[in-house]
């Protein structure tokens, strides 16, 4: 007997499960050392770009003054400013899995109406119904039961409230990571597996198709786009000496050598053979949001 087997598809499989083993196992669970841990180092690596994305997921998913809302792996908390930068009377929770991030998010805002605790996206600690919007800003990717923590986020969620969630075009559209994962593959062809291209719901139509699938109601996805400026190449360069994300990893994980190779051809990418200088990149993020289904009282009415 005979199987056929898709090589590309199988490729893409073993793909996905190499860089999933790569986040689960180099993350912890909120180790300092971890892929995610150092709110200072996550700042300078992808915070800043986050805090400019953030406005615009808050914008689609409709936060309105007075919502009660819920942010799903808050980090160092560039979405939960977002949110109280529009609705500052509204309650927010943030939520992430590593204490650094959350003690960095709390220095960082220290009021009455925003609040960040230690928490895992798949068991989140809160009622039925607490909320009016649950968000969630480029962390759904890394949560290794994606499915489950959208369960969780409908669950709190009030019917008729809003689930939205936002993740990086890591294959074309998110040019900072983009260019390092091209450069990094030329120079080591063995390392395609570690790409963040690989990433679940990273393409189009994979978060809208998550969320019908767990029947949320009106659901819309579409494209985010920021750009991100770096004051010179070494604005672009340092941030990846620092561990954070699957690229700092990689990075921390070169021999010197092959590190200095990688910076240099980055350099020639970015820059050509010129001077130093500003670089402009775009990033591209999917973004998709979805109703609970409103309950149907006796009378026949939605409430």
């Amino acid at each position: 007997m005979f199987i056929r087997i898709d090589i590309v598809g199988f490729q893409r499989i073993l793909s996905v499960i190499t860089l999933m083993l790569v986040i689960v196992f180099g993350a912890g669970s909120g180790a300092q050392d971890g892929m995610f841990s150092a709110g200072d180092a996550y700042e300078r690596f992808m915070g800043r770009w986050s805090r400019e994305l953030a406005p615009l997921l808050v914008t689609f998913a409709g936060v309105r003054d007075g919502n009660a809302v819920l942010d799903v792996g808050s980090g160092t908390g560039a979405l939960t400013a977002a949110v109280a930068a529009v609705a500052p009377s509204s309650r927010i929770i943030g939520i992430d899995p590593a204490a650094p991030y959350v003690a960095f998010a709390r220095a960082r805002h220290p009021t009455d109406l925003v609040r960040f605790e230690v928490g895992d996206a798949r068991q989140l600690q809160f009622a039925n119904g607490s909320f009016d919007r649950t968000l969630s800003l480029l962390v759904l990717n890394f949560i290794p039961d994606p499915a489950k923590a959208l369960d969780e986020m409908i669950r709190v969620t009030r019917p008729g409230g809003t689930v939205a969630a936002a993740v990086w075009d890591y294959g074309r559209g998110m040019e900072m990571l983009r260019v390092f994962w091209d450069e990094a593959i030329a120079l080591s062809p063995a390392m395609d597996g570690r790409d963040e291209r690989h990433m679940p719901l990273s393409r189009k139509g994979e978060l809208a198709a998550l969320w019908r699938a767990h029947a949320l109601q009106d659901v819309v996805e579409k494209t985010l786009t920021i750009q991100t400026r770096f004051v010179s190449f070494d604005d672009y360069w340092s941030p990846f000496l620092e561990k954070q994300g699957p690229a700092g990893e990689y990075v921390a994980s070169l021999p010197a050598g092959e590190r200095d190779q990688l910076r240099l051809r980055l350099r020639r990418r970015l820059l050509g053979d010129g001077p130093d200088r500003p670089i402009v990149l775009a990033a591209r993020a999917w973004a998709v949001r979805g109703s609970i289904l409103r309950r149907v009282a006796s009378s026949g009415r939605s409430r």
